[in-house]
């Protein structure tokens, strides 16, 4: 992008650290937009405080001591947006059908602001209506218990659900019948969930925010925490001052990871001054991560080979299994390969070497960067394997950080939202409710959108989220959702999913994190686990939208009761107060004692993680290196002409919610239909910044192509280009998958890009 200005209606180069006045100002058009002035301010300051709610944001823990306030500029819209005063009313819905609806832009559609009626979609008027909830959940269950199979039904999970409603979610469905769980992790982690049990024995992070005040090492890798985990600039910052070094791995510069300022901060605020984040930056390749990832090992090697002291032989010896193997390999791989595929030189790869061979306690924190590839599961297990070289996990400020996304996304696994349970869950499940659960595995989210392409999936629940919105092929994915014979969405907003109707379609208005929810026997809470394990309550305090809303786990509960009409669940029982359903998770899931009792002490608990304590719960009993073979995670697709696109997300952004049309890190204002590419790339097709562009994907399938795109130059890896999600979606084919975990490889499409009045072939 040009240094000082742009004739592109929509560019403007930033030049501004992240955070700082900008963010307070963010903050405030948020606030001043969505909210009462007067209810905002005490809202925000409740914000992952002990007594108050959550962010529904990410899922970035919170520290130990409580500031004055505990949210970023994401976060407050994350609130406002959520606590909003605009609503969707009746009268709304009445003069606006469906298909309208459906030529609004995804935030038009939320920006509505929030539902205040259960709803059901009536197709000779083509709008939705206000209907009962007595007749919602009776409809439900006639529809569910006529069904020729349970298996014929796809119960989806979204990330912000909370623990509780998301036992019971699972409760429900698997006394239904049925493992098909497509969850949102599906889409974004599940390489982690899948590789990190094979290498440590557990799927999830290691270390904890103590830990990142020991670190003498970070190395980042494919993540941009200003957008999508904003609440880790405040650690990252700390980090940075004490002069830990913080090596970034990304294709594309992010300004948040090259230097911020602290809004907490006074001095930085009042000088305008910044720290400077990455110690370092490279930019990989998309596409690239393994084959760097395997040339800082080969280079480890090669010095230990030389020198004998760099990695740990005593760990390597007493705690794994498999390094010969993973020796052999490296042996041959050449560095001539790892430099064309990683897009760094031999020196840039020694460099990161030699900060991490000198470094006593390392952490490496990862992205969707990572997990989103053909190879994401190989992808993880590499990063476990370079950590396990030196012994860095089970260490003091140590370890791997995987970077979840929404705020309980990886809860919602621990709980039983998983299309693969283990016996041992099944078992428990059968002995505490006194059904037996299926064993078959069931569907992740791609399999249960193929299923719906089939037609063999004919009804889809859906526990929040934006279903085919998040799905790769939206013209495939849209088209299926209308297939269905049932759709039912609960959730707090309209979105684009809720509009592809089915033949008959419900939408479900649940309580936000941000309002109060009160029971049978008094104010509850609901509780989530952040990405750290840590298990905290959560309680909101605002009026709710309607007085017609009902929570996540009533309305779980109260459509399990109307289908299962035999069962001894005590569903109703459960809506009374939540502790009931925490007895019940204490009862079947390991981890959970004294889980009433814990989530009343502020902060929470951290659940069991044994390989913290080096404990590996693999079928050896030991951590395990892997072998990931060659240096490329696309072998599919040849030639110079062919680019890999990331899809990425905007400042304004959070998942598929999409709270303006800004993304003022990267200079773009107004506008998202922009594809970010290097000066090199553009001269190389004889591009310019501004012209407007086709974006093809190359499939031997099917051809898929986004149209009317204008090019923005921008400090991003040679060959690789970036666009947004979810518009960029459509050029992702539904079956281009990393095959262990099922995860779309949203951040290496092959794709070809012409100028506009070029014909395409």
């Amino acid at each position: 992008m040009s240094k000082n200005k742009s004739s592109i209606p929509g560019v403007k180069p930033y030049h501004g650290p992240a955070g700082g006045w900008g963010a307070l100002k963010a903050t405030a058009i948020a606030v001043r937009t969505q909210m009462d002035a007067f209810v905002a301010p005490k809202t925000l300051l409740n914000t992952n405080q002990p007594d108050g709610f959550d962010c529904p944001g990410c899922a970035w823990p919170d520290k130990e001591y409580h500031s004055t306030f505990q949210f970023c500029e994401n976060g407050a819209k994350a609130v406002t947006w959520e606590a909003t005063k605009k609503r969707v009313t009746p009268e709304f819905l009445a003069k606006n059908t469906v298909s309208s609806l459906l030529e609004r832009t995804d935030f038009e559609l939320e920006g509505y602001g929030r539902l205040t009626h259960p709803l059901s979609y009536d197709a000779l008027t083509d709008t939705l209506q206000p209907v009962t909830w007595e007749h919602a959940f009776q409809r439900i269950g006639e529809i569910l218990r006529a069904m020729p199979s349970p298996d014929n039904v796809e119960f989806y999970t979204s990330g912000r659900a909370s623990n509780e409603a998301a036992y019971l979610f699972q409760l429900f469905a698997r006394e239904y019948g049925t493992n098909n769980f497509p969850d949102c992790s599906n889409m974004c982690h599940e390489p982690t969930s899948v590789g990190l049990p094979q290498s440590i024995g557990i799927g999830k992070g290691t270390v904890s925010l103590d830990d990142f005040d020991h670190t003498q090492l970070i190395i980042a890798i494919g993540h941009n925490p200003g957008t999508n985990h904003p609440r880790m600039m405040g650690t990252l910052h700390e980090v940075a001052r004490r002069g830990v070094p913080i090596v970034v791995l990304n294709p594309l510069k992010e300004r948040a990871l090259e230097r911020f300022t602290d809004p907490q901060s006074v001095i930085e605020m009042a000088t305008y001054s910044s720290t400077n984040i990455a110690s370092s930056y490279y930019q990989v390749k998309a596409g690239g991560d393994a084959a760097t990832l395997k040339g800082i090992m080969k280079t480890l090697i090669e010095w230990d080979n030389a020198r004998g002291d760099i990695l740990d032989h005593e760990f390597i010896a007493e705690h794994t299994l498999g390094f010969e193997a993973v020796i052999e390999d490296l042996n041959q791989t050449s560095w001539q390969d790892i430099e064309s595929e990683s897009g760094l030189s031999q020196a840039d790869i020694e460099s990161v070497a030699l900060l991490y061979a000198n470094s006593p306690a390392t952490i490496i924190t990862y992205g969707m960067g990572i997990t989103q590839h053909n190879k994401g599961t190989a992808n993880v297990r590499l990063i476990a394997d370079l950590l396990l070289m030196k012994g860095n996990i089970g260490k003091q400020g140590a370890g791997i950080c995987p970077l979840r996304g929404h705020s309980n996304v990886q809860g919602n696994r621990t709980v039983g939202i998983t299309e693969k349970p283990s016996p041992e869950f099944l078992q428990k499940i059968e002995e505490t409710f006194g059904f037996k659960p299926p064993s078959k595995h069931g569907h992740d989210a791609v399999n249960a959108m193929q299923a719906m392409v089939d037609g063999t999936a004919k009804a889809l629940i859906c526990l929040g989220g934006n279903f085919a919105v998040a799905l790769p092929d939206s013209e495939l994915s849209f088209s299926a959702m209308r297939k269905l014979d049932l759709s039912v969405h609960i959730g707090t907003k309209l979105n684009r999913s809720h509009l592809l109707t089915a033949k008959e379609t419900f939408i479900l208005p649940c309580l936000g994190r941000t309002e109060l929810d009160v029971q049978a026997l008094g104010r509850q809470s609901i509780t989530v686990e952040d990405s750290m394990s840590m298990v905290h309550a959560s309680s909101g305090k605002l009026t709710p939208a309607s007085r017609l809303l009902k929570s996540e786990p009533v309305i779980v509960a109260e459509m399990a009761a109307a289908t299962l009409s035999y069962s001894k669940t005590p569903w109703i029982r459960f809506t009374e107060s939540y502790d009931l359903i925490r007895d019940m998770i204490e009862k079947t899931i390991p981890g959970f004692d004294n889980y009433n009792q814990r989530i009343r002490v502020p902060g929470g608990f951290r659940m069991p993680l044994p390989a913290t304590e080096r404990v590996w719960n693999t079928p050896t009993g030991k951590a395990m290196f892997s072998v990931f073979e060659g240096v490329k995670e696309n072998k599919d697709v040849k030639g110079d002409d062919v680019l890999r696109l990331v899809t990425i997300r905007s400042h304004d952004q959070y998942n598929t919610t999409i709270y303006a049309l800004d993304d003022r890190y990267r200079g773009i204002f107004g506008r998202r239909d922009v594809l970010f590419m290097s000066d090199v790339d553009l001269i190389a097709r004889r591009l310019k910044e501004g012209d407007k562009v086709t974006i093809e994907t190359v499939s031997e399938n099917r051809k898929l192509k986004l149209e009317n795109i204008t090019v923005v130059s921008f400090s991003i890896a040679q060959g690789t280009v970036a666009a947004y999600y979810p518009e960029a979606n459509v050029l992702i084919p539904l079956d281009y998958i990393d095959k262990e975990s099922g995860t779309p490889s949203y951040k290496a499409t092959p794709v070809k890009v012409y100028a506009q009045q070029q014909q395409v072939a």
